[in-house]
């Protein structure tokens, strides 16, 4: 974990992006928490705001998309897959299914603020063979409100810290 913190102190924007990539693909780096930690340096000013965004809303679409595409490579087989078997089940995969088949771009438009069913969704994207096209668009719009509010989140908590800080100093 030391090497990540190093990578994210020394190389700011590309540590968000790899974590973004990482957390993406299985590792245990959620996605809430980068956005989180995006925000709290932005308030520190240890990055700029508009990089920093630019970074982390690509990171988040290229995250996406690998799972949308590993869907798409395994298709159903993906329940037996040694890797991804344990990310969904059969009756997940069929639920989900039955509900594309009804809401395909509402689901990918919701289902990207369902922290449990976020992966699961974007894999049945790529089974369900929903235009590559279409689903990055529903992503890429979806993912704008996940970033306000998490970098938002980040960035208030951050700028709460200074100023309890300035209060204790003060005191």
């Amino acid at each position: 974990m030391s090497n990540i913190s190093t990578l994210v102190e020394h190389f700011q924007y590309f540590g968000l992006f790899i974590l973004l990539i990482l957390g993406g693909i299985g590792f245990p780096f959620p996605e809430d928490a980068t956005l989180i930690l995006c925000g709290f340096l932005i308030s520190h000013d240890v990055v700029k705001p508009i990089p920093a965004l630019l970074v982390v809303y690509s990171g988040l679409l290229i995250a996406d998309l690998s799972l949308y595409f590993v869907g798409k490579k395994y298709g159903r087989q993906i329940v037996i897959h040694k890797r991804f078997h344990k990310i969904i089940s059969p009756e997940r995969l069929s639920m989900l299914e039955d509900k594309f088949n009804k809401k395909g771009i509402l689901i990918i438009l919701m289902g990207r603020h369902l922290i449990g069913l976020r992966a699961q969704i974007f894999l049945v994207a790529g089974i369900m063979r929903m235009s590559a096209l279409k689903f990055l668009m529903a992503d890429a719009v979806s993912s704008i409100l996940t970033i306000v509010l998490m970098v938002g989140a980040g960035y208030m908590g951050g700028n709460s810290l200074q100023i309890v800080r300035k209060d204790i100093t003060k005191i």
